[in-house]
């Protein structure tokens, strides 16, 4: 007989059954694994130090979707007071196809309307042309503009 005031979670995870939560001290590991498993690590950029200085700030963090406490897609988020930026965005490659990508964009959404942010841009790596279209039915378009920078 089931205890209707516990539901036995699902053995597999669906859509609605991720929780997304802002990492935790213990989440680092995980996440440095996760985004390696995705490609997005770069030698140049150390994704321990990236994650800490995101979770330090009052205007970012980074945002983990769990099921039965596994680590199975992320996003780093913030602002500047003016447009809103996401970065390390991943799904963990043995639980693509619950279109989780999908979710966790939202959740990045989410986290910058509930700061009153209005305006997300988002930069793409060249190499990486395979989400392009991903990005472009989640409503994002090319704004025609170019992105400059230098290391300080």
């Amino acid at each position: 007989m089931s205890d209707m005031t516990h539901p036995t979670p699902p053995a597999t995870p669906t859509r609605e059954s991720i929780r997304f939560r802002s990492a935790e001290d213990g989440d680092t590991e995980a996440l440095v694994s996760l985004w390696e498993a995705c490609g997005l690590t770069r030698a140049w950029n150390d994704p321990r130090k990236d994650i800490e200085f995101a979770r330090a700030g009052a205007t970012s963090d980074v945002l983990v979707g769990t099921f039965n406490d596994e680590i199975m897609a992320s996003v780093m988020v913030g602002h500047d007071g003016h447009r809103g930026a996401v970065y390390y965005v991943s799904v963990s490659p043995a639980r693509r196809g619950l279109r989780l990508g999908r979710e966790v964009m939202a959740a990045a959404e989410d986290w910058l309307r509930g700061r009153g942010v209005w305006k997300l841009n988002l930069l793409v790596r060249k190499t990486n042309a395979g989400v392009i279209g991903f990005y472009e039915e989640l409503g994002y378009k090319d704004s025609d503009t170019m992105s400059l920078q230098k290391v300080l």
